[in-house]
């Protein structure tokens, strides 16, 4: 495992903001991209949950400690 991997994993293990915040934020992304792309009607049928959950996971974990 490279030493960021570790860290990333050990964070979300630990409950730390870093790591949950960016997972948070690639869901956010990965909801947009989901409802943009016109090829694929499941992906456009969830995206609108997947950006929702990745939303509120952000505002949770901004109360994460550092």
């Amino acid at each position: 495992m490279t030493a960021f991997l570790r860290s990333f994993v050990t964070g979300l293990l630990h409950l730390r903001r870093g790591p949950w915040e960016m997972l948070a934020t690639i869901l956010i992304a990965v909801g947009v991209v989901m409802l943009m792309q016109p090829f694929v009607l499941w992906a456009y049928t969830w995206s609108f949950l997947v950006t929702l959950v990745g939303t509120v996971m952000f505002i949770i974990t901004s109360h994460f400690p550092e």
